[in-house]
């Protein structure tokens, strides 16, 4: 089911500078995107093609997600059971194309599957305390019947978790 699912969610398209050089823009600014988040961590996951990564999230933090390379179907999950959305899930295309930020609030899980033959996916984390890591994350099956979410592909590359 595509629908809005939470409107923290935002997309933030980004002002691509190009010329004989090659690109520049800026990906994150405090003044301007959400000021209010204190981003303190950030990640780099490279991926290969029909690599699915997700669907993981966390109760806490905030992530503000791009494609710095590659193309990437991306897909948020509302896992707030008090949320009327709860179990919703929305898509959409990332790519070194689009240059996009999507921020991703607490309670929303998030997994892409990569569609070009390499991928790089870059966010910025912003939480209080302790770093959420996988024993404070939750992770949804790709598949599960119950979300019943389109991918673009039926076979993906999984580790153990996303199984």
């Amino acid at each position: 089911m595509k629908i809005h699912i939470h409107p923290d969610v935002r997309i933030f398209p980004h002002n691509v500078h190009h010329d004989f050089r090659g690109e520049l823009w800026t990906n994150w600014k405090k003044e301007g995107f959400y000021p209010q988040l204190d981003f303190i961590h950030d990640k780099v996951s490279t991926s290969r093609k029909n690599v699915i990564r997700g669907i993981h999230g966390d109760f806490k933090s905030w992530k503000l997600i791009e494609c710095l390379y590659g193309e990437l179907y991306f897909v948020l999950v509302d896992n707030r059971p008090e949320s009327k959305n709860y179990k919703n899930w929305t898509s959409m295309m990332l790519s070194d194309k689009k240059r996009q930020s999507v921020l991703v609030p607490p309670g929303i899980g998030n997994g892409f599957c990569v569609m070009s033959e390499h991928s790089i996916f870059h966010y910025k984390w912003a939480y209080e305390g302790k770093y959420p890591d996988v024993d404070d994350q939750f992770t949804l099956k790709w598949n599960d019947p119950e979300l019943d979410i389109e991918w673009p592909i039926n076979n993906p590359i999984l580790q153990k978790r996303d199984r």
